[in-house]
């Protein structure tokens, strides 16, 4: 009886044992694949934090992407208006250019100029001291730029079309009636006030009023547009 006992003993204490040893494993697997989700977690975070490009520059929120020029300048409303459009591709006020990238757009030029802006050269442009200007002639299209910014980048502050080749935003060009370019600007107006068949200058002002565009009115036809921007 006593041996029985003993034997009894023994194999309760090796079923407690190994359902110890049991549970104890299963801590560690549970303990283990815990950390192992911990990981992936924050790798992923670090994935989806991780910038994959400038994308904010060429999309906006829905994703739709942004076309060149159309971000608002220095809080300048007004954004393509003061532009024309030459074979499918846009030119505005306040774009910077380079002679490489005119060429592209209008081809080579027929002639071209450059001027610094002195103390001494007699303009009375002190605000523009130190100032390079460029401007630059095409058939029928006067284009001047300047780089009177931080960066010293040259941009466009002045453009003359006297060619129908070059219109505007607003599909108005060289030739068109007053008709046509009051429907295309009803904001605009005579400055001196459009009697009729006067010659007059129709000016367009967004509400800046630092850009601008003038259309010179003749025979009751567009015969030049001039767009610009003052500097300071």
């Amino acid at each position: 009886m006593k041996a029985l006992k003993k034997i009894v003993t023994i194999i309760m204490i090796l079923v407690v044992g190994t359902a110890t040893l049991a549970g104890c494993g299963e801590n560690q697997n549970s303990s283990s694949a815990a950390t192992t989700g911990k990981s992936a977690t924050v790798s992923t975070d670090t994935a989806q934090n991780t910038p994959s490009g400038n994308s904010s520059v060429s999309s906006d929120s829905s994703g739709k992407v942004i076309k060149q020029g159309t971000i608002q300048k220095d809080g300048n409303v007004i954004l393509k208006e003061l532009a024309f459009v030459y074979n499918g591709n846009t030119i505005a006020i306040s774009d910077i250019v380079d002679d490489e990238k005119l060429e592209n757009v209008l081809g080579k030029a027929e002639g071209n100029k450059s001027h610094t802006y002195s103390q001494d050269d007699g303009l009375n442009m002190d605000p523009l001291i130190g100032f390079t200007e460029k401007q630059y002639k095409f058939q029928g299209l006067d284009i001047k730029t300047i780089n009177a910014t931080e960066d010293k980048k040259f941009f466009v502050f002045q453009i003359k079309i006297t060619d129908s080749k070059y219109p505007t935003a607003r599909n108005i060009k060289v030739g068109d009636s007053v008709e046509k370019l009051k429907e295309a600007y009803p904001e605009g107006k005579f400055i001196g006030g459009g009697a009729a068949g006067e010659e007059d200058d129709f000016q367009y002002l967004p509400a800046n009023y630092v850009d601008g565009m003038k259309f010179h009115v003749k025979d009751k036809k567009v015969t030049s547009i001039m767009m610009y921007k003052l500097l300071d």
